[in-house]
């Protein structure tokens, strides 16, 4: 397993008591892999720290206002490639068919492009078919990271790190297109309703659906979903 990976998957989880409890090994072993820079180290070892220390409420009302209530900061995946199109049910059935085609059966309330879920899976494989799947990803880490970093959050290390895992060079330019789109107002309730508001994402076995690679399924990441200009 790439400890690394894992580390990083349970950062990025909904913090709780017993994660909190985890934070000084999930420190510990993102402080020595050289694979990450000491600088996002360092940030890494801050978010922990805060994690570990902060009162459980705020640290949960914390993660719920930026992953939970805007959409551009969003850990599923897949809502920044296919956003509301129909696609998107089709993707999640490949991922979850991937999944257990490799022997991983996440157990978990959330959908299967939830980026903690992907990364306990990356964790499983070896490091190249990791690799390969965020660096498909890496303009959408480098834009979540640009948000957050404008909100001062302690997560932008965690996206930070995985840039750094995925050995590529980022596309501006399709970082600047997804940073076109205007930020979230996570205490807008009424406006967040009316953008979350879309048909319901289905998924399930599919007798017709072969189990293609990860990276292969996740290459549409590599364009940006259109901007939406009716707004």
């Amino acid at each position: 397993m790439d400890r690394t990976l894992k580390a990083l998957s349970l950062l990025l989880s909904y913090p709780s008591t017993e994660l909190q409890s985890a934070m000084p090994d999930i420190s510990a072993v993102l402080a020595v892999d050289p694979r990450v820079p000491p600088a996002t180290q360092q940030g890494l070892s801050r978010l922990a720290d805060w994690l570990a220390t902060g009162d459980i409420y705020d640290v949960q009302e914390a993660y719920v206002m930026l992953f939970d209530r805007s959409r551009t900061l969003s850990l599923n995946l897949f809502e920044h490639v296919h956003g509301e199109s129909r696609d998107r049910g089709g993707a999640m059935v490949s991922l979850l068919e991937t999944y257990r085609d490799g022997g991983f059966d996440p157990v978990t309330s959330e959908l299967p492009d939830h980026l903690p879920v992907l990364l306990e899976f990356l964790s499983t494989r070896p490091f190249a078919e990791a690799q390969e799947v965020l660096a498909d990803a890496a303009h959408i880490f480098d834009a979540i990271r640009t948000r957050l970093d404008r909100r001062e959050s302690h997560y932008g290390p965690v996206f930070a790190a995985m840039m750094h895992l995925s050995g590529t060079t980022i596309d501006s330019d399709a970082v600047a297109e997804m940073l076109a789109q205007p930020d979230d107002d996570p205490t807008d309730l009424e406006a967040l309703d009316a953008v979350w508001e879309e048909t319901e994402v289905t998924f399930g076995p599919d007798p017709n659906a072969g189990c293609p690679q990860v990276r292969d399924m996740l290459s549409g990441m590599d364009t940006p979903r259109p901007l939406n200009r009716s707004a």
